[in-house]
Order: C-alpha cells, then structure tokens, then sequence
C-alpha cells in the first residue's frame, strides 16, 4: 500500500479487540521503524514490547497516577479541550491492549528526539499497514515507567503504543487543508 493511503487512513485507536495479534507483526513493524533516518546515523530508540499481564497494570497504574497530578494541574483551553472531548486520568487501553510498545530514545545521541520520533512515524504507518491500531500515548512523567523497566539512565521514554486489532469506532479526527500548511519561499 501507498504510503499517502496508509497516512490518509491510519487514526487514534484507544479500544481493542481482545484477540491477541502475532508478534511477528509486530516485529515487521519495528523492522520498518528501525529503517528511520537518524542523526549521524545513530539510531537511538530502543522499543520494548510488553506482553506480561502485571506489568501492563502497573504501567497503567504508574501512568494513571501521573495523570492525576497532571489533570489537577491543568486549566484554561488545555482542560476545557481535554473536558469537550471526554478525556480523564484513566487509561484503560494501557491494560486491555494485548501489547504494548514503549519507545526509548538514548539521550547522548545526537538528534537523539527527532530520530527518535521519526522512527516513530515510520512505527505507526507499518501498524496500520497491518491492520494494527494504536495511539501515541505519552506520560505526563515516564520516570515511573522508566524505572519500573529498569532503563539505563541515558534512555529516556518517549512514548507508549498499546497495539492490537482496533475496536474504536470514533473516526479519524479532520485534518487541514493543504493550502493550510504549506508555503513557498517563506513563511
């Protein structure tokens, strides 16, 4: 499939089927996100895939916590945006997807963030070619997580992906025009 196809058709997906994918398709995903681009070609992202059952809950336990302290924080346009579309503390997909893919990106690399994120883009476009569902999920602080899984002090968690076949019948969300985002010879 067309690359401009997979991106048209690809959305948020925070609901899945309870069927649990092979995890050679995940393993093709993370194939194609290793071919990303990187600075001074050091390819640091590091993805570790959970499939352990407690583990999940306490990665949504940790999650769900931070949210809390995240969501009494907020005010303004953040929480009224946050309010009108039915967003909450919980996470539920972080425990009911059957995988989970956390994304590390090593810190002492250069261009380390957007390497990192670019590997990112290429994960999510072979998911949906495989007909997987996720959503770019990024704790308000992944220090928890981090240390639930043990990782060297110089990878830092970029995001969570809960991956399985989706059950979310919310559409795509609209995107703009391109007339809206492109420009030549300035700004």
């Amino acid at each position: 499939m067309r690359v401009l196809e997979l991106a048209k058709r690809r959305k948020t997906v925070r609901r899945f089927l309870s069927e649990r994918p092979p995890k050679e398709d995940l393993m093709k995903a993370i194939k194609a996100a290793k071919e990303a681009p990187s600075g001074m070609n050091a390819q640091p992202w590091k993805f570790v895939i959970i499939d352990d059952e407690w583990l999940k809950g306490k990665i949504r336990e940790f999650c769900e916590s931070e949210e809390e302290k995240f969501y009494s924080r907020t005010k303004g346009d953040l929480m009224a945006w946050l309010n009108a579309k039915g967003f909450k503390p919980e996470k539920p997909f972080l425990s009911e997807a059957p995988y989970l893919i956390l994304v590390f990106g090593h810190t002492r690399a250069p261009y380390w963030l957007q390497s990192t994120w670019i590997a990112v883009g290429y994960l999510l476009l072979a998911l949906e070619e495989l007909g997987l569902g996720t959503v770019t999920y990024t704790p308000p602080n992944p220090k928890p997580v981090e240390e639930l899984l043990k990782a060297p002090p110089e990878y830092k968690l970029q995001t969570i992906l809960p991956v399985g076949y989706p059950a979310d019948p919310k559409p795509k969300y609209e995107r703009r025009k391109l007339e809206e985002v492109v420009s030549f010879n300035g700004f």
